[in-house]
């Protein structure tokens, strides 16, 4: 049987990549509208908007995400076509240009008919699966309304414990822990930080097996900072102390969400004696605004004025071992699907994720139809 890593790649049957994020605006007059798409639903107020866009606006009204998304997608084309790899990529987002719906029906015109979805979010969660799931089934029955022929749509599995994933990352923490003063670095405590979700989300992320105690959301994360962490031990000969953390908050006070929030962790870990921290945000794929506002702008402040020293360390962006990770993922995928012999490649305690989201994984609150699982109207 062939290998999925063959000297002439097989993406078969699959024609085409779709890479899948969140959007940002990119502009001044994009913020309230772009948050519109995000809220859509909620009935928030466009002034309670305005005063949720000062983030947006302190950075001139522009997210990185869309420059980051460019920067990935340029280096997935580079890596695939340097290794022979003929599979278009396509990119599309959520809640701003280029939409999603636009990008699908483009690609279902170009004659794609077996599409791979990458989403930018390496872990299982409401949020950060089974929401573009929902989004692919809603732009797949805007096509079906319009009489078009509908490709097949599939998911990427969570890549969060892949080698191309976190390699980066390990290196992003010796970086900044070799960027500290000496006196401070073998002391230094690591921070990983991820988004913060409900607790009950939390409890229901994965499978129906995961499910209770953070789910599979906080398990999938501990088990990337105990990799990492590792890593760092046995190439800098020191154990630092490391934690969770999150940050990112939104919603209602009197609804319990995942923590400690990262400037809550700075203060006590400051209190406890901690000589330096060094923030790894374990949780984004990219630079973007959470990362960019939530660390670099509130948190580093946060720590300034303990007199904390503190590093950020890089998120995975376009390095190009995550788009030899992809490649990898998509070889993997289409020799599954082709009954082609295939190793996946994971590391860790949790092993390679599910192809195929089962029934009951990352439940929404209100039932909607999701693609590119085993309870798609969409097979």
């Amino acid at each position: 049987m062939p290998d999925a890593h063959a000297a002439t790649p097989d993406a078969r049957p699959y024609d085409a990549l779709l890479l899948l994020s969140f959007g940002g605006p990119e502009g001044p007059d994009d913020v309230v509208p772009f948050l519109e798409n995000v809220t859509k639903g909620r009935g928030i107020p466009k002034e309670r908007l305005k005063e949720v866009g000062q983030h947006y606006f302190r950075f001139g009204g522009v997210s990185p995400i869309n420059e980051q998304n460019r920067a990935l997608l340029d280096a997935l084309r580079k890596d695939f076509a340097d290794h022979g790899l003929d599979l278009p990529v396509y990119w599309g987002n959520r809640n701003w240009s280029p939409y999603l719906t636009d990008v699908l029906r483009d690609m279902a015109t170009a004659g794609h008919r077996r599409i791979l979805v990458l989403a930018t979010s390496a872990y299982a969660s409401y949020s950060g699966c089974r929401q573009y799931r929902e989004n692919l089934a809603d732009a797949l029955a805007t096509l079906e309304a319009e009489g078009r022929a509908l490709p097949r749509v599939d998911k990427l599995r969570h890549y969060f414990n892949h080698p191309g994933f976190v390699r980066p990352m390990v290196d992003g923490v010796l970086k900044s822990l070799a960027d500290l003063p000496d006196d401070v670095r073998d002391g230094a405590h690591i921070a990983f930080t991820t988004h913060s979700i409900p607790t009950a989300a939390a409890d229901t992320s994965g499978t129906v097996e995961d499910h209770g105690d953070g789910g599979a959301y906080v398990k999938q994360h501990l088990d990337v900072a105990r990799l990492i962490a590792d890593a760092v031990r046995e190439e800098t000969g020191v154990d630092h102390p490391w934690q969770l953390v999150y940050q990112s908050r939104s919603g209602a006070p009197s609804i319990p969400w995942l923590e400690p929030d990262i400037c809550d962790h700075l203060e006590e870990r400051h209190e406890a004696g901690v000589p330096a921290v060094v923030m790894a945000p374990i949780g984004f794929v990219s630079d973007h605004m959470e990362v960019l506002y939530d660390l670099d702008t509130e948190a580093t402040a946060k720590a300034a004025e303990l007199g904390l020293p503190v590093r950020r360390s890089a998120t995975v962006g376009a390095d190009p071992r995550f788009a030899a990770a992809v490649r990898d993922l998509v070889l993997e995928r289409a020799a599954s699907e082709s009954d082609r012999q295939v190793t996946p490649c994971a590391l860790g305690a949790l092993g390679a994720s599910h192809d195929l989201c089962p029934v009951g994984c990352c439940p929404a609150r209100t039932p909607k139809p999701a693609a590119a699982g085993a309870d798609s109207p969409y097979a």
